[in-house]
């Protein structure tokens, strides 16, 4: 209902003023293209990612941190997966532009996950936790389908092109990648509680007095 809302909306928006000036819609012009960048999945994972661990404390246990938490581990993961399998290919970058690609799609992601084996810290996911991870996938889906028409019916990402593949396709396309979040989410819980076991310290035979 809100998708055809908007759609009725743009197919019936003004397009030009008194003055015969064209109106730019979201999405179009400078402001518009740079607003852009921030609907990238890539551009939200790391500041996701970049906020939790500048606000780290051993001592925070708040429900609301640590879904935010594993929700920018599993998604920066998730940005290095599916840009390494499907979207690497799809640009001819260079100089500036190539050298940024990679710190946000290939060095970000790699740091990050190997920071959190190093160092954690540790005890901060669970079961419930890795659940409620998929919010934020499914959220930004929804965002991208409902923001596409706004934005002169640009997409960031092939997969949630909803002019070229249609809704139905797209929602298939969201659901996949919730299910691969909760997946790696499981897996980093799991990984989480082995790397916070302690080893029981070894048991120690007592010694029996000497005598005189």
């Amino acid at each position: 209902m809100i998708i055809g809302l908007v759609l009725s909306w743009q197919n019936h928006a003004f397009t030009v003023i008194e003055t015969g000036e064209p109106v730019y819609r979201f999405g179009d012009g400078p402001l518009g293209r740079a607003l852009n960048n921030f609907a990238f999945f890539t551009t939200q994972s790391n500041l996701i990612v970049g906020g939790t661990c500048l606000a780290i404390n051993p001592n925070r246990s708040s429900i609301v941190f640590r879904v935010f938490r594993l929700t920018g581990l599993v998604a920066i993961a998730v940005t290095g997966i599916v840009f390494h399998v499907s979207l690497s290919g799809l640009l001819e970058l260079d100089s500036w532009a190539l050298a940024s690609d990679r710190l946000l799609h290939a060095v970000v992601p790699v740091m990050a996950i190997v920071g959190w084996l190093a160092f954690g810290p540790r005890g901060l996911t669970s079961g419930r936790i890795a659940k409620l991870t998929v919010i934020y996938p499914l959220a930004y889906m929804a965002f991208t389908m409902i923001r596409g028409p706004l934005a002169s019916d640009w997409y960031p990402y092939p997969f949630a092109d909803v002019k070229a593949l249609g809704y139905t396709k797209v929602i298939i396309n969201g659901l996949w990648i919730g299910l691969l979040f909760v997946a790696i989410a499981a897996a980093a819980t799991a990984l989480d509680k082995c790397l916070n076991r302690r080893p029981e310290p070894l048991a120690t035979t007592p010694q029996l007095p000497r005598s005189p």
